[in-house]
C-alpha cells in the first residue's frame, strides 16, 4: 500500500513546478495542490486541507513549504511524512514584508511580466544550460496564476506565523532538501529545519538554486522516492 502525495508549488507556480517528478513517480496517487485562493497561510491551509486525502505525503517548496508547515500545525494526524524543499520556517522579516509593498504596486498598474523577470525568479536560479527554459516556464506559470494571485500570496507571506516549534513535534519521516546555491532560502535556513526536525535527512543538491524540482530533477526526484519509501515502510508499521 502506497501513501498519497500532496504536492504544493511555491508562489506563482503550478503543477508545472513538478512535472518531472510527475512524469517519474507512477507508483501512487499524486495530487498537486494550488496555493491562489486566500491571503492568508492559514487560510489556504484549510483550503488544502478540504481537497486532500484523510493521510497522505506532504511535499512543498518554498512558499509551498510555508504552507505545508502550516497544514502541519493544523492537521498534524493527517500527515504521514514531510517534504521541505527550498523554504523558510521563520516568519517574514519586517525589511521583507516592506519590500513587498513596491512589488504589489507595481503589480496592480499591470507590470506581472517585468516584476517577474526584474525581481523574481532570475535572481534565483544556479547557472546552467538549462536556465533559460526554467526560466520561460517560469514566465509561464506566473502569468497563467495573474496578478490578483501574485497580491494574495505576497499578503499571506507577509502576515505567516513562525513554525519553528511545529517542526520540533514532527515525528514522521522527513526529508529536508534545497539546492546549494539557494540565495533566497539558503543552506543555513535548512540546516535549521534540520536539526528542529528529528530524524530527518537533509539533502543538498550540487548545481541548483531555488527550484532544484527543475533545475535538477533526477537528483531531486531519487531523494523524494527515498524519502516516500521511508513513509510508505512508517505507514505499513503503524
Amino acid at each position: 500500500m502506497t501513501t498519497p502525495l500532496l504536492l504544493l508549488p511555491g508562489m506563482m507556480c503550478d503543477a508545472r513546478l513538478f512535472a518531472p517528478q510527475l512524469a517519474a513517480i507512477h507508483d501512487r496517487a499524486i495530487m498537486v495542490s494550488p496555493i491562489a485562493a486566500a491571503d492568508t497561510t492559514e487560510a489556504l491551509a484549510r483550503i488544502v486541507l478540504e481537497a486532500a486525502p484523510p493521510r497522505f505525503a506532504l511535499a512543498g517548496l518554498s512558499m509551498g513549504g510555508i504552507v505545508a508547515m502550516e497544514v502541519l500545525a493544523q492537521a498534524p494526524d493527517r500527515v504521514a511524512g514531510l517534504c521541505l524543499m527550498d523554504t523558510n520556517p521563520k516568519a517574514e522579516s519586517e525589511a521583507v514584508a516592506a519590500a513587498r509593498e513596491p512589488q504589489i504596486a507595481r503589480i496592480r498598474e499591470g507590470e506581472l511580466r517585468a516584476v517577474m523577470r526584474d525581481e523574481m525568479k532570475p535572481n534565483y536560479l544556479a547557472d546552467g544550460p538549462s536556465i533559460g527554459a526554467i526560466l520561460d516556464t517560469c514566465m509561464a506559470m506566473a502569468e497563467t496564476m495573474g496578478s490578483v494571485t501574485f497580491v494574495r500570496q505576497s499578503r499571506a507571506l507577509q502576515t505567516r506565523a513562525d513554525r519553528q516549534e511545529t517542526l520540533q513535534r514532527v515525528t514522521v519521516p522527513a526529508l529536508v532538501l534545497c539546492g546549494r546555491e539557494d540565495s533566497l532560502c539558503p543552506l543555513h535556513r535548512h540546516e535549521l529545519m534540520h536539526r528542529l526536525i528529528h530524524g530527518s535527512e537533509l539533502v543538498v543538491v550540487e548545481g541548483a538554486g531555488h527550484l532544484p524540482t527543475l533545475e535538477q530533477p533526477e537528483v531531486t526526484t531519487r531523494a523524494i522516492r527515498h524519502w516516500l519509501e521511508r513513509v510508505d515502510h512508517a505507514e505499513a508499521a503503524a
